[in-house]
C-alpha cells in the first residue's frame, strides 16, 4: 500500500537566463521568487495552493510538467505502468515516466507524509 498525489508543476525553460525566466513566471503567477533549489531550479511560493512550482532550466524544448510525489516511487511507478505509462529515465530518486499519449511527468519521493495530506490516494 502506498500514496501519491499531484506535487505540483514545473515550467521547464531552455534558456541561460534562469533567474529572468523564474522572474517571469512569478510575476505572471503572482508568486514570490523563494530563489534557488539547486543550480537548476527556482522555486516560486506556491504555499497558499499547496502545491510545488518550480522553473526549471533544461536543454529540451521548454514546456511544462507535472511531478506526482509518492511515499513509494517504485511502487507508483509500477501503478502507472500498469495504465500504460512507460519509463524514461531515472534521475536520481525519481523517475521520468512518459503518458500514453506522449507527455512527460515525473515520480518524486514525497516531501512530507502523505497519509491524510490533502488530494493525497492510498493505493492497494
Amino acid at each position: 500500500m502506498h500514496h501519491s498525489r499531484l506535487a505540483g508543476f514545473i515550467i521547464d525553460c531552455d534558456t541561460r537566463d534562469l533567474d529572468g525566466a523564474a522572474a517571469f513566471w512569478g510575476s505572471a503567477l503572482g508568486m514570490a521568487v523563494l530563489g534557488e533549489d539547486g543550480p537548476a531550479y527556482r522555486r516560486l511560493d506556491a504555499t497558499a495552493r499547496d502545491l510545488a512550482i518550480e522553473v526549471q532550466r533544461v536543454e529540451h524544448a521548454s514546456r511544462l510538467h507535472l511531478d506526482i510525489e509518492s511515499d513509494d516511487v517504485e511502487a507508483e511507478v509500477a501503478r502507472l505502468e500498469a495504465l500504460g505509462a512507460t519509463r524514461v529515465r531515472q534521475v536520481h530518486t525519481w523517475w521520468v515516466l512518459e503518458a500514453p499519449t506522449g507527455q512527460r511527468f515525473c515520480v518524486v519521493r514525497a516531501r512530507g507524509a502523505l497519509a491524510g495530506a490533502a488530494g493525497a490516494v492510498r493505493w492497494p
